[in-house]
């Protein structure tokens, strides 16, 4: 059982329930998660509540020079990272070091925090009246974070708020938490005084105390659009500062003009990269005019080669989604597109992989001619199912990834902009009409 980290010290949760964690590729148990507590977030919030004093008059070249120690260590153990993520989350060991690496580049960013917290002044303001602004620490902060990117997205959270002066309660997801463990040892290792960064393991109980509790000034949260609805309403209404991030159906949009080849390399990076299990993964992909079959035969074929596998294992292109009961949702996601109507050209509902018969496998999905009012093509599935269509102009594609009901990224792949697109078209109306 892994423990939660109090004061500078592991301690054991006081929580009766425990959830297995397992490496994805094999079913096999690697450790357990404690379902912590109201009373363990309390302990928590109270080791960063006395810790903040101190660390809050610490002088930020301090703060700084500790997080010079932590980035050092990082690097000096970045692959040892690596590979336990692998272990516990399944992406390939190519993306595990990836991920690292932006972890180590934000802890990089907040050695900068004496210059980044600067405040400014502003002489004769009005007539007699200076300005001067000062930025602050404010208190407790908590971090809750996702299990698809367990080592990055909580480093973007936690060492910019401990350098600015705040202390920390980090909730880490309970699917993957290994990784950060390791984390929080190479922090204290590099001198980050006790109470200044708690860790409290748990599931829905632990948010919702987080959210509810007085001595905790703000919350930032990564992960479901529902899930981030509800915690930015209930810590609002508890008077606290309050960051959450959702979901997002991600739109790349092609024109006849792209370079189909460095097209493919960026479409298919986004769609398989992660296993699809990011918020960033290209979900549909917009053929325009003529690009819509060199796109689309380009990405059958590219994620027809893909191979499956243990992420540790040399060659392997792709690894398992995080959990059964993950699978099982991506699965169902396939089946209703199949119910709708909607074409499905490559089926990897089916996948599994020899020597890893219990992994949590799902192959490469293509959908195709996919309507823009089904579930395929409008929900965040969150897994390597692509949905493919086409209209005859940029403007209808545009429209369409503008609809949707999520946010965060869509892409136009083109060498010639919008305005060559558009010359193009006039171009070859003019040449109709002679």
């Amino acid at each position: 059982m892994i423990q939660n980290y109090l004061g500078g010290a592991w301690r054991e949760a006081s929580a009766t329930e425990s959830l297995p964690i397992r490496n994805p590729a094999t079913g096999e148990e690697i450790g357990r998660v404690p379902l912590s507590t109201a009373s363990d977030v309390d302990a928590a919030v109270q080791a960063a509540k006395a810790a903040f004093p101190a660390w809050r008059s610490t002088p930020s070249p301090e703060r700084a020079r500790v997080m010079f120690r932590f980035r050092a260590l990082l690097e000096e153990h970045k692959e040892e990272l690596a590979t336990q993520l692998t272990i516990e989350h399944g992406k390939i060991i190519a993306e595990t070091r990836g991920e690292v690496q932006r972890g180590i580049e934000n802890v990089e960013h907040a050695c900068g925090i004496p210059t980044l917290m600067m405040g400014d002044t502003i002489e004769e303001i009005s007539s007699g009246i200076d300005s001067a602004s000062w930025r602050q620490p404010l208190g407790v902060f908590s971090v809750i974070t996702p299990y698809n990117f367990p080592v990055m997205i909580p480093l973007w959270f936690w060492p910019y708020a401990v350098a600015t002066g705040n202390t920390v309660v980090l909730k880490p997801s309970e699917q993957d938490p290994l990784t950060h463990q390791k984390i929080v040892e190479l922090a204290e290792q590099a001198g980050l005084p006790p109470g200044v960064l708690n860790v409290v393991h748990g599931g829905q109980q632990v948010v919702e105390s987080i959210c509810d509790h007085p001595d905790i000034v703000g919350v930032s949260f990564v992960g479901s659009s529902r899930v981030a609805e509800i915690v930015y309403k209930r810590a609002a209404n508890a008077g606290k500062r309050v960051q959450t991030l959702g979901g997002a159906k991600n739109y790349l949009i092609v024109l006849p003009d792209a370079d189909m080849d460095a097209t493919l390399d960026a479409c298919a990076g986004s769609i398989f990269g992660s296993t699809g299990q990011r918020c960033l993964a290209g979900s549909v992909v917009v053929g325009v005019g003529d690009a819509h079959p060199q796109i689309r035969e380009r990405l059958m074929d590219y994620a027809s080669s893909i191979r499956l596998g243990d992420g540790l294992v040399p060659g392997t292109d792709m690894g398992p989604v995080i959990s059964a009961p993950h699978r099982d949702r991506v699965n169902a996601f396939i089946d209703q597109g199949v119910a709708d109507g909607a074409p499905l050209s490559l089926d990897g509902r089916d996948a599994s992989v020899e020597g890893f018969e219990n992994g949590y496998w799902i192959g490469p999905s293509v959908f195709e001619d996919v309507a823009p009012d089904i579930s395929i093509g409008t929900e965040e599935v969150f897994g390597p199912v692509l949905a493919v269509t086409t209209f005859d102009t940029p403007e209808e594609a545009i429209r369409l990834a503008n609809d949707t009901d999520y946010g965060l990224g869509a892409t136009i792949h083109t060498t010639g902009g919008l305005h060559g697109e558009l010359k193009r078209r006039a171009g070859a109306h003019g040449a109709e009409m002679g």
